[in-house]
């Protein structure tokens, strides 16, 4: 081993032509594949998101135990609290008993609780099964995490989602 003289510092030429080569082929690999994954996320996520509307349409129908949508949606919204369904009133969604219903509207000093939306569905249930409306019987659910999407959606009666452009 040679011990370096006052004054000498630094790598060689040799060394430095070696960083240099190893660092373009480097780039040589990675600048191609980087472009290929730039537009892959915002399919990925306009993939996911139509597949989670899907879903929580299903899972509300077969929560509310109905087999086609009343009135479903034909133009595209992205506001999730008026999709998929908002026509059919909580007596007409088929409560087992109407009188608790409407007294359960009463008891909230609402007189409009509609439709099947995926975000903000008021459910109205005797919890504690004493016949009467107590406050803990409504219950809001909500089958996505946020009330506005990106993309617009429309819905069959069957319960079956189409994707459209994205929202403005």
């Amino acid at each position: 081993m040679r011990i370096p003289k006052r004054g000498e510092k630094g790598f060689t030429l040799i060394e430095l032509l070696i960083v240099v080569a190893i660092l373009g082929v480097l780039a040589a690999v990675v600048i191609p594949n980087v472009g290929r994954f730039i537009g892959a996320g915002e399919s990925e996520a306009k993939d996911t998101e139509f597949a989670n509307i899907q879903a929580a349409v299903h899972s509300m129908m077969v929560d509310n135990e109905i087999a086609a949508l009343p009135v479903p949606i034909t133009t595209g919204t992205a506001n999730m609290a008026a999709f998929p369904e908002v026509t059919a009133t909580l007596i007409t969604k088929g409560a087992p008993d109407a009188a608790f219903v409407t007294a359960a509207e009463a008891g909230l000093g609402v007189t409009l609780l509609t439709g099947y939306p995926l975000y903000g569905n008021t459910v109205i249930n005797d919890v504690n099964g004493n016949g009467a409306y107590d406050a803990g019987d409504v219950l809001v659910v909500n089958y996505v995490a946020t009330q506005n999407t990106t993309y617009l959606y429309t819905v069959d009666a069957s319960g079956t989602v189409t994707q459209g452009a994205a929202a403005p």
